[in-house]
């Protein structure tokens, strides 16, 4: 039953009766106030209401201090050897501090730590046209160091983002002013040269505070429907070299030949044009010499000339016309037949000149006493 019903003795549901000590629940107040008194009582203060302002005032300044400390604290940094900080206060540049145990008050200098010493890397991947209108899939790789913190923070929002955008621009210029044969063969040390210039140009101009180690091109292919196409147009190009390179081989080689056999020529021409010139110049002495002696003997000169220029002829016919004085009939000595009949025992390589002219002067001999013998019967 409810505890103030009839019959109910008065009872309340804290355990109290009416007239009796009330031990109804704790009063909130009450008991704040206490625990005020007690910690008054811990920091000096009376209790009572003076107590309370006491330590309130007590209270906040423990926060002060411990906020104080805290703060004092969080100021710390530690800036690495190859670090650097940039300190903004209030979002504005303050200063540029280097390696060290550095502070700073918090929220109102803002810190930011840039490794300046770490070399970086950025690879890029595109697909571009070349100056003669082809496409080309490009790999390239750029490696880039902090050369400014200050400029690397401030100047510019997202410097990463700036790198990657300045270098598809220099490599899109760059690879739209090379034909695809040289992208694809041997311009390619030129073409990461003229980027990685291009690109620290780029870099300089936004105030971005990078510095461009290296570039590298490290791939450069036709795209993948074309290949095949452009692997045939290569190999062309492969045989096109070889056929001028064997063609040079033989330039090489018969170009000298060709020179040697002219300068052979011409000596040769030289040498006949030397001797011609030498043997009209003795003719020419020798008949001047000739002419002197025939002015003086002309009958014996004119003999000597007519028994030399048979000499010559007979000396190389192999047949011989006598013709006996006083007769009326004329030998005819056929040597070359008695020669050949000779030769039938005899090797050909044993008849000497001297054994034929021997010969010869026998059988004239014996034509002769026949000739003389016959005289001397007609008489």
């Amino acid at each position: 039953m409810a505890w103030n019903e009839p019959g109910g003795n008065n009872q309340d549901p804290w355990g109290g009766r009416k007239g009796g000590k009330n031990d109804g629940p704790p009063d909130m107040d009450e008991m704040i106030k206490k625990f005020q008194e007690r910690l008054g009582g811990m920091f000096g203060g009376n209790g009572g209401s003076g107590g309370s302002s006491s330590f309130t005032a007590g209270f906040f300044g423990l926060i002060l201090v411990a906020a104080g400390i805290l703060y004092g604290i969080a100021g710390f940094y530690q800036v690495d050897e190859q670090e650097k900080s940039v300190v903004l206060r209030f979002g504005l540049f303050h200063e540029e501090k280097g390696s060290g145990l550095r502070w700073n008050p918090p929220l109102v200098d803002s810190v930011t730590k840039v490794n300046v010493t770490k070399v970086r890397l950025h690879s890029s991947k595109s697909t571009m046209l070349t100056e003669d209108l082809n496409i080309v899939d490009v790999n390239l790789s750029v490696q880039f160091s902090i050369l400014s913190a200050k400029d690397f923070v401030i100047n510019v929002k997202n410097p990463e983002n700036s790198l990657k955008e300045a270098t598809d621009s220099a490599l899109r210029h760059v690879i739209g002013s090379t034909v695809m044969h040289e992208v694809l063969t041997e311009g390619r040390t030129k073409i990461a040269a003229d980027v990685m210039t291009r690109l620290q140009e780029y870099l300089n101009s936004y105030g971005t505070g990078i510095h461009v180690e290296t570039v590298n091109m490290e791939d450069a292919l036709p795209p993948k429907e074309v290949k095949a196409a452009f692997n045939d147009v290569n190999k062309a190009r492969e045989d096109e070299e070889r056929y001028k390179n064997e063609a040079q081989a033989y330039l090489n080689g018969i170009v000298p030949e060709a020179r040697g056999k002219a300068q052979r020529i011409l000596e040769e021409a030289n040498a006949y044009k030397a001797r011609v010139v030498a043997e009209s110049t003795g003719e020419a002495s020798r008949f001047e010499q000739l002419l002197v002696e025939y002015k003086k003997a002309p009958k014996v000169t004119r003999d000597r000339l007519y028994l030399d220029a048979i000499e010559s002829v007979m000396t190389s016919s192999s047949k011989i016309m006598v013709d006996v004085e006083g007769g009326n009939n004329m030998l005819y000595l056929p040597l070359d037949q008695i020669t050949k009949q000779r030769s039938a025992s005899i090797d050909r390589s044993d008849i000497s000149p001297d054994v034929i002219r021997e010969v010869s002067n026998q059988v004239m001999e014996q034509l002769r006493r026949e000739a003389a013998s016959t005289r001397r019967e007609v008489r």
